[in-house]
């Protein structure tokens, strides 16, 4: 960070007098705060980082005091960054504004490899955080755990089930599967079955794996109960609006059984409660339009599906679908896994958590599973005219959420000019996505700025670097 740089960030800071998901304030006028590792250990692990201002008191009505000794601040930081595994090497920056002097220290983002970074002297379990919000919080066993399995390359979906033998899985659907394996892979044609069955994951040492019973299962909720879908249609446009009547939903279903059935049951209940609209064209050829394109709610049900975490951790989590008046979300157990980031999800192969699973349903039911559909779900919003979709990855659950056209269209009737003239004073893009009620301002800034970025209403203060964290939009 130049010098320029931390004094615009200040006057930032002072201006809105807030932290942020990647800003943390320490007054430091009396001395180093003897306790920073939580916030080294929550920057190191999260995307992009985070930035630590010495000098400003939130106390004191976010005012600039300064600090006590900017040479000695910088020595006892840099004592207390090497305590954390892997040490972290802090970026300082000094600079001058209203006679005082204030530091700033830039905690680059650790690799996923070297994840979590934790405080040595309290352990992995209890010295690893995570940032929510403006605060640093500890991490759960299973946001540990998720780290060291994708380090690990651990598939919970090969784990074996106490209770269950080869004879619950359905010969039937072994049958099938062997049929169409042969079909695909001609190396496994002289292979005996019960090899093949092992080499892909559906048995160990005999006995039937996560996988196989998920699979190719008589009814593998008797294992796993809550490795289902529920799904709801709820009155409204949040889970609190309840309809006249008084009832939170008109529409309430589990969905149990294997991963195909459950994928065709929940594709039923979304095409079963969204209304279709019939279009006649010039020629009169009569056409169904539903309110979201069919194969873009499959891919998501299934990427689902395949994508979720199976570890025991989250075994007791079913998937969840809920459809809005206004759109429809879902969300799954486990985050995004491996190097993947929101932002990359449709534009790079991702690390994949359950590769057993996606190869097998690769098999039997056509799957893709190099990019897990997205792409593919992207384009078929566009070619329905619909927005594109909100991805959210919050610690441990990954959700997504389809906006129906209309009511999207009629928000954005007049947010073009809203956002024009919010922006004649230089905004941010988390007080751009706060404004207009975005949970995700990636999300926001692709689909709502950069359109007018391109039509030349709204300009960049930093052209030359489009993703700076110091980006402001104004018009």
């Amino acid at each position: 960070m130049l010098e320029e740089e931390l004094v615009q960030l200040v006057k930032k800071i002072t201006s809105e007098k807030c932290e942020k998901p990647n800003i943390e304030l320490k007054k430091a006028l009396g001395g180093t705060p003897s306790k920073l590792y939580d916030t080294l250990s929550s920057f190191s692990n999260q995307i992009g980082g985070g930035i630590i201002v010495f000098g400003i008191d939130e106390e004191a009505g976010y005012e600039v005091v300064g600090v006590y000794d900017a040479q000695d601040l910088q020595r006892k930081v840099m004592e207390q960054s090497l305590q954390m595994e892997p040490a972290v090497r802090p970026l300082f920056t000094i600079a001058q504004l209203e006679g005082k002097v204030v530091v700033s220290a830039e905690i680059s983002e650790c690799d996923i490899y070297d994840k979590p970074c934790f405080y040595k002297g309290a352990g992995r379990m209890r010295g690893s955080f995570i940032r929510v919000g403006d605060s640093d919080q500890p991490m759960t066993e299973y946001e540990i755990y998720s780290y060291e399995a994708f380090k690990r390359r651990l598939h919970d979906e090969l784990r074996t089930v106490d209770r269950a033998t080869m004879e619950h899985l359905k010969k039937d659907n072994i049958i099938e599967y062997l049929i169409k394996l042969r079909r695909q892979k001609m190396n496994l044609v002289n292979l005996e079955n019960n090899r093949i069955l092992e080499t892909q994951g559906i048995s160990q040492d005999g006995l039937p794996t996560l996988a196989g019973l998920m699979l190719l299962g008589e009814y593998p909720q008797e294992f796993f109960p809550q490795l289902s879908v529920t799904a709801m249609v709820v009155q409204g446009k949040a889970i609190g609006d309840l309809g006249e009547d008084g009832e939170r939903f008109v529409d309430n279903k589990r969905f149990e059984g294997t991963i195909s059935q459950m994928l065709d049951d929940t594709i039923a209940f979304v095409r079963r409660n969204m209304k279709i609209k019939t279009i006649v064209t010039e020629e009169g050829v009569r056409a169904d339009k539903p309110e979201y394109p069919l194969k873009a709610i499959r891919e998501i049900i299934l990427n689902a599906l395949i994508h979720r975490d199976y570890s025991v951790h989250t075994e007791n989590s079913p998937i969840r679908l809920v459809m809005y008046e206004d759109r429809l979300e879902l969300e799954n157990p486990g985050g995004l896994y491996g190097r993947i980031t929101i932002d990359d999800l449709g534009k790079a192969a991702a690390d994949t958590r359950n590769p057993y699973l996606a190869g097998a349903l690769e098999i039997m039911i056509d799957t893709e599973n190099r990019f897990s559909g997205i792409p593919t779900v992207m384009a078929e919003l566009k070619k329905a005219g619909m927005p594109s979709p909100v991805f959210m990855d919050r610690r441990g659950n990954f959700k997504v959420i389809f906006f129906k056209k209309k009511i999207v269209q009629d928000k954005d009737t007049d947010l073009d000019d809203e956002i024009i003239n919010f922006c004649k004073t230089p905004r941010s893009r988390e007080e751009l996505a706060e404004k207009f009620g975005f949970e995700a301002p990636s999300y926001f800034i692709r689909t709502k700025i950069v359109p007018l970025i391109d039509a030349g209403k709204i300009k960049m203060t930093v052209p030359d670097k489009p993703k700076s964290k110091f980006q402001k939009y104004y018009s």
